[in-house]
């Protein structure tokens, strides 16, 4: 009978159940053991392990409803397949990452197991998940940091393996990537929305200062406002807001779309005819907001679908996601 020799160090983060349960998925997924195997028995597991026959017993079950393991009178329990752990590192929490996450793992068997983990944008963070990460999954599906600089972490991890997505702005052809562009993208998104914002005086595009969003979005903003005869600024000082009539904001982040209507409302002005707002990357709730907030979005359920397929079908892809206009009545 095969028996693993790795210890699990169980924390606070979540139950025995589950770090048991994930423990020997791992194991299945490293190969030690493989399909047909019979597992140690629940004594031996709870012996080798601290914990109790009961912790043991109900792993067993995760690992049954995940369809990895079975057990027959007389037999025990044996692995029925086996596991491939991929791993999904993105830079942070918002809605439409959701989106992409929940198209990504809906089109995944069940026999494949997502860690879902965030960097924050920390460069210190980021090469430390990638490290302790090597050798550990299958795929490894990646947002980088930082647009302009490409992380020597990830020279570690074999090209085959690695998808990158969203940030690229940098050297990566040997590597399959899903990607945004910030730049001529964005220039062309607004050219489509020009003749709705020549009856505004004026655009803003808030951009605080620290925003994890491409720098050169900025240069693209202007070059395009100077080409088609806009008034035009950046503004850095969110906190200090006071919207204008007239005006057309293009804000990044959710907060800065909230704020923006709310500062709208206090000066008795009215989204959409007193003043335009454009929002950058679509969520739900843009739909619903003030009537209808209009964005500009790739389309994130298209790129977890994209992901999946790179992950079943080890097939490279190399794709810059369109930049798609989901007009609405606040411009």
């Amino acid at each position: 009978m095969r028996r693993t020799d790795k210890k699990a160090t169980f924390g606070q983060h979540s139950s025995k159940v589950t770090q048991l349960a994930d423990t020997l998925s791992q194991a299945i997924s490293m190969k030690e053991f493989r399909e047909g195997d019979s597992l140690p028995s629940i004594n031996q597991l709870s012996a080798q392990y601290g914990v109790s026959r009961d912790t043991v017993f109900k792993a067993f079950l995760d690992l049954r409803e995940r369809g990895l393991i079975d057990s027959t009178p007389g037999k025990g329990y044996y692995v029925t397949s086996q596991v491939t752990n991929i791993l999904l590192l993105l830079d942070e929490y918002t809605p439409f990452k959701e989106a992409l996450y929940n198209s990504f793992i809906k089109h995944l068997p069940i026999n494949y197991k997502v860690d879902l983990l965030f960097h924050q944008y920390n460069e210190r963070l980021f090469n430390t998940i990638i490290r302790e990460s090597i050798g550990k999954y299958k795929k490894y599906i990646v947002m980088n940091f930082d647009n302009e600089k490409f992380s020597t972490a990830l020279n570690k991890i074999n090209p085959s393996r690695l998808l990158l997505l969203d940030f690229g702005k940098f050297e990566k052809d040997k590597y399959s990537y899903i990607c945004q562009d910030f730049d001529d993208s964005f220039y062309l998104a607004l050219f489509t929305l020009k003749e709705r914002m020549q009856k505004y005086l004026q655009i803003v595009f808030l951009f605080s200062k620290g925003l994890k969003h491409p720098q050169s979005s900025k240069e693209y903003f202007t070059r395009f406002c100077e080409k088609e005869g806009f008034l035009h600024e950046i503004q850095e000082d969110i906190e200090n807001l006071t919207v204008r009539k007239g005006t057309v904001y293009i804000a990044i982040k959710q907060q800065d779309v909230v704020k923006v209507v709310k500062q709208g409302r206090l000066a008795g002005l009215k989204c959409g005819k007193d003043f335009g707002l454009l929002a950058y990357n679509d969520i739900p709730s843009y739909e619903v907001i003030d009537e209808g907030i209009t964005s500009l979005s790739i389309d994130w359920e298209m790129v977890g679908n994209e992901a999946a397929n790179f992950v079943l079908n080890n097939v490279p892809i190399q794709k810059y996601m369109p930049t798609e206009v989901r007009l609405r009545k606040s411009l």
